[in-house]
C-alpha cells in the first residue's frame, strides 16, 4: 500500500493543482485541495485549457461534459500528485487520449 507523505509547508491540507484558464499553457496559480480531489487539466480543442482542482469522482467524459457545457470537444488528464497538472504533463497525455479516442470510434464503427 502507497503511503502520502502530506506536503510540508502545510498542516494537514490535501493536494495542490494548479488553478488557471488560459491559451498559453504557462500557469503559476496554485490551489490548494481537499483530500477528495485530484487534479485536473481539461483541453479544449483547439482552444484554452483549464487548469484546477476537481472531485476525483467527477473524473469522467460524462460529468464533465455536465460540468463544462460551453466545452464541445476536449481532452482530460486527471492526476493525484501535487502540481501534476502542469503543462509538460498535459503534452504528453493529449496524443494517448487522442489515440485512444480513435481506436473507441473505430471500435464504436464496429458495433
Amino acid at each position: 500500500m502507497k503511503k502520502i507523505k502530506p506536503a510540508s509547508s502545510s498542516s494537514g491540507s490535501g493536494l495542490r493543482c494548479y488553478k488557471c484558464s488560459d491559451y498559453t499553457g504557462r500557469c503559476t496559480n496554485v490551489q490548494e485541495c481537499t483530500y477528495e480531489d485530484a487534479c485536473i487539466s481539461l483541453s479544449e480543442t483547439g482552444g484554452k485549457t483549464i487548469r484546477q482542482c476537481i472531485r476525483y469522482t467527477d473524473c469522467d467524459n460524462s460529468r464533465l461534459n455536465q460540468m463544462f457545457p460551453s466545452i464541445s470537444a476536449f481532452t482530460y488528464r486527471c492526476c493525484s500528485s501535487n502540481l501534476c497538472n502542469s503543462a509538460s504533463t498535459v503534452a504528453t497525455a493529449i496524443p494517448a487520449l487522442a489515440l485512444v479516442g480513435s481506436l473507441l470510434s473505430i471500435w464504436w464503427s464496429w458495433m
